[in-house]
């Protein structure tokens, strides 16, 4: 997970936090793609376009390669595992507390009913 540096925790989540750059990813979860195919469906210049993937590749969230006169943009798979199973673990522990308080809220409703029968 991240238990090297939070920098990289809250480098990775800042780079989600722009909604162009979270279809960036979203593009590059079809396949590679260069910064003239991932600027096609935004209103923004193609420099643009490259500072957002520059602030990716800072998260390490994509990379890019060269192949020939191309340069495409993957995505790097492993930082987004990285980032889910740190999600995960607060996930687990939330679902936890919530089937311990089911298990209460069962007991305390099964023991109600017992007492309403008692009563009558």
């Amino acid at each position: 997970m991240y238990s090297s540096d939070d920098g990289e925790l809250d480098a990775a989540f800042l780079a989600l936090a722009d909604p162009v750059r979270r279809r960036i990813i979203a593009r590059l979860s079809r396949g590679p793609a260069t910064v003239n195919e991932l600027a096609e469906p935004f209103g923004i210049t193609k420099q643009a376009v490259s500072k957002h993937i520059q602030v990716l590749e800072k998260a390490q969230l994509v990379t890019r390669t060269r192949d020939a006169q191309r340069r495409p943009v993957h995505l790097n798979p492993a930082r987004l595992e990285a980032l889910t199973a740190w999600i995960d673990q607060y996930r687990l522990i939330r679902e936890g507390q919530y089937r311990s308080l089911d298990a209460v809220l069962e007991t305390r409703a099964a023991q109600g009913g017992t007492q309403a029968k008692d009563a009558s």
